[in-house]
């Protein structure tokens, strides 16, 4: 399987997951230009896609949806609450409802030769999911908008060949920045967002002898930097009770404007 980020940031979210046979994008957050270049440097176009998963309703997950459905009849698939927000969102304009279809929380579906498992995550949306992604050789999974994460969240993602990851502020720029003082809080709330430091401490309880390599993403770009967020993961990593430390396997970044590196698993 293949993990890469098209673009990954509070200006838009767009994920690839694929093999040889199928293909998925998580999150539609950015233009429909962005999308299919993306795709293309990929050596893909939107017609080989096999579906769109939509973590959650926020502009930023799925700003480009609309366009990019009416250009492409591409089937959509989340949660009944996702699909709620997405009609109630009223910046996407008019699409065919009909390529929305439900899934629900924990409930494995299949995508051509790929099951996906949602999986339930603490955000500020009506009813926010990751999403884990297995075929025959590799298991990978997309959990960024995490508030927090518990014994749950370490379960739903359990013997990962790669995850892409949220590593999304430093608490100390956070705390000292410009934000106001009402987005401070809801950055730093259970139902916020992952600093780099708590995604430290989760990725270290997911390591085992087969994880091939994490993407650290959605890194704020007033409230972080790559080397920053990088070096934090690390760290807790290395200073953490699990066996390994931060250099024992790949850490990359998903870039907020560009394509990361592909991960091949």
């Amino acid at each position: 399987m293949r993990l890469c980020s098209i673009a990954s940031g509070s200006s838009g979210n767009a994920i690839y997951v694929g093999n040889d046979d199928t293909h998925i994008l998580v999150d539609a957050g950015i233009s429909t230009k962005r999308i299919v270049g993306g795709l293309n440097e990929l050596w893909l176009s939107p017609y080989d896609l096999s579906g769109i998963l939509i973590t959650h309703e926020h502009i930023d997950h799925i700003g480009g949806l609309g366009v990019f459905l009416r250009k492409y009849n591409v089937p959509v698939y989340a949660t009944a609450g996702t699909i709620k927000g997405i009609k109630n969102c009223g910046k996407l304009g008019e699409f065919d409802y009909s390529l929305l279809h439900e899934i629900r929380i924990d409930e494995e579906f299949k995508m051509n030769d790929i099951s996906v498992r949602p999986f339930k995550i603490s955000h500020d949306a009506y009813e926010p999911c990751g999403y884990v992604m297995n075929d025959d050789k590799a298991k990978v999974a997309v959990a960024t908008d995490l508030g927090v994460y518990t014994q749950y969240t370490i379960d739903a993602l359990s013997n990962l060949d790669a995850l892409l990851l949220e590593a999304n502020h430093d608490i100390r720029m956070l705390e000292v920045g410009a934000y106001p003082y009402y987005l401070k809080q809801r950055i730093l709330s259970e139902r916020g967002h992952l600093s780099n430091e708590a995604s430290g401490r989760l990725l270290s309880k997911l390591l085992h002898d087969n994880f091939k390599e994490v993407l650290l993403g959605h890194i704020s770009k007033e409230n972080n930097y790559e080397k920053l967020a990088y070096e934090t993961v690390k760290s807790e990593v290395t200073v953490s009770d699990c066996p390994y430390s931060g250099g024992d396997f790949p850490i990359g970044i998903a870039n907020r404007d560009g394509l990361s590196k592909v991960v091949q698993v």
